[in-house]
C-alpha cells in the first residue's frame, strides 16, 4: 500500500532527495514564520455540516477562465522540476492532464514550452517574473501563445529574492546539468555559480529582475497578448482593487509559499480581504499551504475559486515521476471529494462562509 495522505508521500521525498535540493523545495525566507503561518491558519477553521443533503452524486469539477477543471486545484509555478525528475515538467503536465487540474509551468521550466505543451492534455498557463530585459518577455510570451499556453499569471511580489537561509547556508546553485531552457544560457548564469554564504538564485534575481515595475507597466504586456492576464502576489484590499482596476483576468492570493516577505501575512488570511474588494466575476484563487481536501473546502468557503498547491507536486514527482503526481492529485480529489459529501455541500458552488466557524478555544 502507498501512502494515503499527501504527507506520507513527503517523508518519502525527503529520505530520497539530496538535502540541498530539499532545502530548495522546502525552504523559507528569513525565520520562516509566513511559512508556518500558512499551515497554521487552516487550523483556525472548524467545518459546520449540513444534513439530510443528497450527497449521492458530488461534483468536484469548477469552470476557471473559461476552461472546465475536474478538480478546483492548479498545479503552482514552481522552477526546475528536473532537479527532482529527469522528465521534469513534461511528466507533471501528464498528470495534471490525467486528473483534470491546471498545470501553470514556470518561466524556470527545465523543460521547453513546447514539450511541456505536446505533454499537457489540460488548460497549461505559463508564470513570468518582469525580467530587465522587455524583449526576452516578448519573445516568451508569443511561444506560449503560439504552443497553446491559455493564460498568462505574473507573480509581482518579488522585485528581488526573499532571504532564503537555508540556501544562503548551503551556498545553493543549480547544478549544471539542470538548466532553464526557455532563456538564454547567457541571461541565467549566475543561478549556476554560488560560495557559501550565498545563493545563485538570489544572485541571478538581483541581475535580471527588474525592480522598477509598476502598474503602468502592464499596459506594455497586454499589448503584446490575447491571453488572459492573472497577477499573482496579491495580499491586499488595496493591491486587488489596483489589479481590477488595471483589468487583470483573475489574480492570486499568495505570498510566495513564504519564501518573499518574512512576517506577510498567511495567504488563508488575506483571501477574505481580498474577495471582497473585487467583483464577483473576476476569479481569485489561492496559492499557500494547500495540504489537504480539507483545506481546499476551506478556501472555496471563503470565496477561492480554485487553489494552487507546489511543494506537494514535488514530493508525488521526486517518489514516482508523473504517476507520483498523479498521486498527490487523486489524494486532494479523493479527499475534497469527501469532505463535499460529510459537509452536506455537494458542489464546490455549494461552499461559503456558512461552512465555516472559528475554531473553538478554551
Amino acid at each position: 500500500m502507498g501512502p494515503l495522505t499527501p504527507a506520507g508521500i513527503e517523508r518519502a521525498a525527503r529520505a530520497q532527495l539530496p538535502a540541498e535540493i530539499w532545502d530548495f523545495i522546502e525552504g523559507g525566507s528569513e525565520a520562516e514564520r509566513t511559512l508556518a503561518g500558512n499551515r497554521e491558519m487552516f487550523a483556525r477553521y472548524a467545518l459546520r455540516p449540513r444534513t439530510l443533503v443528497d450527497v449521492s452524486g458530488c461534483s468536484t469539477a469548477v469552470t476557471l477562465l473559461g476552461s472546465e477543471l475536474r478538480l478546483p486545484v492548479g498545479i503552482a509555478p514552481m522552477a526546475y522540476h528536473r532537479l527532482v525528475d529527469p522528465d521534469g515538467e513534461t511528466a507533471t503536465a501528464r498528470a495534471a492532464g490525467r486528473a483534470g487540474a491546471l498545470l501553470v509551468a514556470g518561466i524556470f521550466a527545465s523543460r521547453s514550452l513546447e514539450a511541456i505543451a505536446a505533454a499537457a492534455t489540460g488548460p497549461l498557463w505559463l508564470q513570468l517574473y518582469w525580467l530587465r530585459r522587455r524583449d526576452v518577455l516578448a519573445a516568451l510570451v508569443e511561444r506560449a501563445e503560439a504552443a497553446g499556453f491559455t493564460a498568462l499569471m505574473l507573480t509581482v511580489d518579488a522585485p528581488r529574492i526573499g532571504r532564503r537561509l537555508r540556501d544562503l547556508r548551503n551556498g545553493f546553485a543549480v547544478p549544471p546539468q539542470i538548466r532553464a531552457v526557455n532563456l538564454d544560457p547567457e541571461l541565467m548564469a549566475a543561478t549556476h555559480r554560488a560560495d557559501a554564504g550565498s545563493s545563485g538564485i538570489a544572485d541571478h534575481a538581483r541581475e535580471q529582475f527588474d525592480p522598477t515595475l509598476r502598474w503602468s507597466d502592464l499596459a506594455w504586456l497586454r499589448e503584446r497578448t490575447r491571453l488572459p492576464l492573472v497577477l499573482k502576489g496579491i495580499l491586499t484590499a488595496e493591491d486587488a482593487r489596483l489589479a481590477a482596476e488595471h483589468g487583470v483576468d483573475a489574480v492570486v492570493v499568495s505570498n510566495h509559499g513564504g519564501r518573499q516577505l518574512d512576517g506577510a501575512l498567511p495567504a488563508l488570511a488575506a483571501l477574505p480581504e481580498v474577495v471582497a474588494a473585487l467583483p464577483p466575476e473576476l476569479p481569485v484563487l489561492l496559492d499557500g499551504g494547500v495540504r489537504t481536501g480539507t483545506d481546499i473546502a476551506v478556501a472555496l468557503a471563503l470565496g477561492a475559486r480554485a487553489v494552487l498547491v507546489g511543494r506537494p507536486v514535488l514530493w508525488g514527482l521526486a517518489t514516482g515521476g508523473a504517476d507520483g503526481v498523479a498521486r498527490v492529485l487523486g489524494l486532494l480529489r479523493e479527499e475534497f471529494e469527501h469532505t463535499l459529501a460529510l459537509l452536506g455541500r455537494p458542489t464546490p458552488a455549494d461552499l461559503d462562509s456558512t461552512a465555516l466557524a472559528p475554531w473553538p478555544t478554551a
